[in-house]
């Protein structure tokens, strides 16, 4: 994969939203003065909107506005906009009004600036369109043998073409099922590889089937090399464009490969010490809170306010994990919680789509129980009886788990099926591989984001 060409796209976005930023500041200072704005005045606003401007960049990240696939300007595009834009300008209004000694028309200005950017905004992603579809050429891949994870990516570059990618060949046996969807031309004759992928110009070439076992395909790709072609292996590709590690990669190598422990001392310190001081943060903030939730929650239901339930921690320890209880007291006891669950009280209810019945973990991670980011984790009992079904379970319990996570924040919602557990599974690994003081600020925001505009995670 070209991983230079996909970071360029981001950064051409990046940079040109900020020029659209203070292109519409400038736009809203000549409109609103009926002038050009003079030096003096453009200084006066530069700075606060400044400001502002970082905090809008901010948001249009986490509102996923940097994200390849919304790059198409189709409905979910405009519907991430435009709440990236009501969410912009209700903080820009709490900036002036927190800051009245800034002389400035803020009110006006602010309103015709959200306006102007809006408009911008919109003509600038279009304007990104053409120049990625005229300057930036895609990616052409082949996929030398057809798996399931290699059907998932075709059809994820055929649903998603602004990701830059584009299938033109597959080298199989087999027939690509709903072959309508696909524009890549399949091949069951590999016996002239090197022409093929002249033909077709091929730029990265995935590996989905075991070529150690065919000596000739092994031999005609090693063949290629002076073509300048990269090679990938499918696992190491599904898991860069798909943010997860694919089940059927997974065996005892793959762990001792990947799961660079010894390299990671510095980071879980740096992160264990993040863990407390925010969590001491995040208790002394919220602790007037507490008392008026436990109120709310006996006097909709009897019981305690408070509810602990035995969950595994790092390397299959017992923990005691808390939580305001959101169930009829009889009801936590029983079997896993599902969508709709009627056990859950009306204020419970509330409280898990705001997250507030997450605050009492901060104390398990205070005392070193969990960490504010990792795997969720599971009660014992059903983590036993998934261990026996799914391989490698218990392998997510290699660190501290967390009060939210990477497959949180990815948008599935996983039932207690094994199945869904699978799934998962996938997120957590991937996770615990690729954990970075940068991944985790990626998780917190869009935790965040997911909160805000979704009603929990």
């Amino acid at each position: 994969m070209n991983n230079a060409t996909f970071r360029l796209k981001k950064y051409v976005l990046f940079a040109g939203d900020i020029v659209i930023l203070y292109l519409s500041l400038y736009a809203t200072l000549a409109l609103r003065y009926g002038q050009w704005p003079s030096e003096l005045l453009w200084h006066q606003h530069l700075w606060p909107f400044t400001a502002i401007f970082v905090v809008w960049l901010v948001i249009f990240y986490i509102t996923n506005l940097y994200d390849l696939t919304l790059a198409a300007n189709n409905a979910h595009f405009f519907a991430a906009t435009a709440q990236a834009l009501v969410i912009n300008f209700l903080l820009g209004a709490a900036f002036f009004y927190l800051n009245p000694q800034i002389n400035i028309a803020p009110k006006t200005n602010l309103l015709l600036d959200i306006a102007i950017t809006a408009l911008l905004f919109i003509l600038w992603r279009q304007a990104y369109n053409i120049l990625l579809k005229s300057i930036l050429p895609k990616n052409n891949l082949a996929f030398v043998g057809c798996n399931e994870q290699a059907l998932e990516l075709i059809q994820r570059f055929h649903n998603y073409p602004h990701l830059g990618f584009h299938v033109a060949c597959v080298m199989t046996d087999q027939d690509l099922p709903e072959r309508g969807l696909y524009t890549a031309a399949v091949y069951k004759d590999t016996a002239d590889l090197k022409k093929i992928f002249i033909e077709k110009n091929i730029s990265l070439v995935v590996l989905a089937a075991d070529v150690q076992k065919s000596s000739d395909v092994r031999v005609q790709l090693f063949a290629t090399l002076h073509l300048g072609i990269n090679f990938m292996s499918i696992s190491h590709f599904y898991e860069k464009i798909m943010g997860k590690v694919p089940v059927t990669s997974l065996n005892h190598m793959w762990f001792l490969e990947n799961l660079n422990e010894g390299g990671k001392l510095w980071y879980d310190k740096f992160k264990r010490i993040c863990d407390i001081i925010f969590a001491l943060l995040l208790f002394f903030v919220t602790l007037p809170l507490w008392p008026i939730v436990g109120l709310m929650i006996i006097f909709e239901s009897r019981g305690p306010a408070f509810y602990r339930q035995n969950r595994l921690g790092k390397n299959n320890r017992v923990i005691r994990l808390h939580k305001f209880r959101t169930m009829v007291e009889e009801g936590n006891t029983r079997h896993p919680t599902v969508s709709n669950d009627s056990r859950i009280t009306r204020f419970g209810r509330f409280l898990r789509k705001t997250r507030l019945d997450e605050l009492p973990q901060v104390i398990n991670i205070m005392k070193g129980d969990m960490s504010f980011i990792g795997p969720r984790p599971e009660r014992p009992e059903i983590a036993r009886a998934l261990q026996t079904e799914i391989p490698f379970y218990n392998e997510r319990t290699l660190i501290l788990p967390g009060a939210t996570g990477w497959d949180q924040i990815c948008g599935e919602y996983h039932s207690p099926s094994v199945e869904d557990t699978v799934k998962k599974l996938q997120y957590d690994l991937y996770y615990i591989k690729n954990r970075s003081i940068f991944l985790d600020a990626v998780i917190l925001l869009k935790t965040v984001r997911t909160i805000i505009l979704h009603g929990g995670v």
